[in-house]
């Protein structure tokens, strides 16, 4: 059995920066005390959507430091860890335990592209398995990394005691059905894209990693009871109505300054995006305005 049930949908949160750029863990901790009130399986910091990238050591530990204050115990709390080379993001796997993470995800490394391959991953993701005190997911977002992880390599690594599950951002319905089907029941494989998560929890995903849980947590659990419960006819009537703010937030439309815009028109305050991001154009706000307007009570 797996330590963990990921089964339902997990927010992953933005790192909220002030108008200079400064990490503002203040913000963090009480937009957190607003979305634990929220039915989330759980949260996810320091991934894509907490722009991860952008932060050095330092702050990453900050950022998990004060998420820990804020999530109380019995509610998942997975941190990002995925760095470049295997020793760092076995280092931060460690210093991520060490600060109170349940689990870490792990993004498939990118840079030298053409000699990412499955064998590399393997080796990769074993190390840090080996050494992580925490349970692993792994990370593949083909869009952002040009990288593929292809279900080949999942399969082996999902034998791996330490390794419990996977968070596939690509929106391949067959390469999701390759995944829950190359692996053992206890490995949980969770969708990261709004649009296809009906169907990926119809091949045998446990749950997902959506953006816009973040700003309409009760709609997106409601998603997943409807598909688990086999209402299929409200299910899909209400992934269409999600359908447009998915694309404003969580794609590659507006991406991490739309799930922030978003955020501050629901009444979340998660600050602006990290330079060379800059908050989404007055384009995007009336079009999030619009989206968000579909649903009741987005503001709590």
């Amino acid at each position: 059995m797996s330590p963990m049930d990921l089964a339902g949908v997990l927010a992953p949160i933005p790192t909220p920066f002030d108008e200079d750029g400064a990490l503002d863990t203040t913000r963090l901790r009480a937009a957190l005390t607003r979305w634990v009130a929220r039915p989330l399986t759980g949260f996810v910091l320091l991934g894509s959507n907490g722009e991860a990238v952008m932060l050095d050591e330092l702050e990453s530990d900050r950022v998990v430091a004060a998420a820990r204050e804020a999530i109380p115990a019995g509610r998942t709390f997975i941190v990002g860890t995925g760095r470049e080379s295997t020793r760092a993001a076995i280092q931060a796997s460690r210093r991520a335990a060490d600060l109170g993470a349940d689990a870490v995800l792990v993004r498939t490394p990118g840079f030298f592209k053409t000699q990412m391959t499955t064998d590399v991953f393997v080796r990769h993701y074993t190390a840090v398995a080996d050494a992580s005190p925490v349970p692993v997911l792994l990370y593949n977002f083909t869009a952002l990394t040009g990288v593929n992880l292809l279900p080949a390599a999942v399969s082996r690594l999902a034998e791996h005691p330490n390794i419990v599950g996977m968070k596939e951002s690509g929106g391949d319905i067959a390469q999701i059905s390759d995944l829950v089907s190359g692996t053992p029941d206890r490995f949980q494989v969770l969708a990261g894209t709004t649009p296809t998560f009906y169907s990926a929890l119809g091949v045998g995903c446990a749950g997902g990693i959506l953006a816009p849980a973040c700003v309409l947590p009760d709609a997106c659990a409601q998603l997943f009871r409807l598909a688990r419960a086999g209402r299929d006819a409200e299910a899909l009537a209400l992934q269409r109505q999600l359908l447009p703010i998915s694309r404003l937030v969580g794609g590659s439309t507006y991406g991490v300054a739309g799930l922030k815009a978003a955020l501050k028109i629901a009444g979340y305050d998660v600050g602006m995006p990290r330079l060379p991001l800059v908050p989404a154009p007055d384009a995007a706000l009336a079009a999030i305005r619009d989206a968000l307007a579909q649903f009741e009570n987005v503001t709590i």
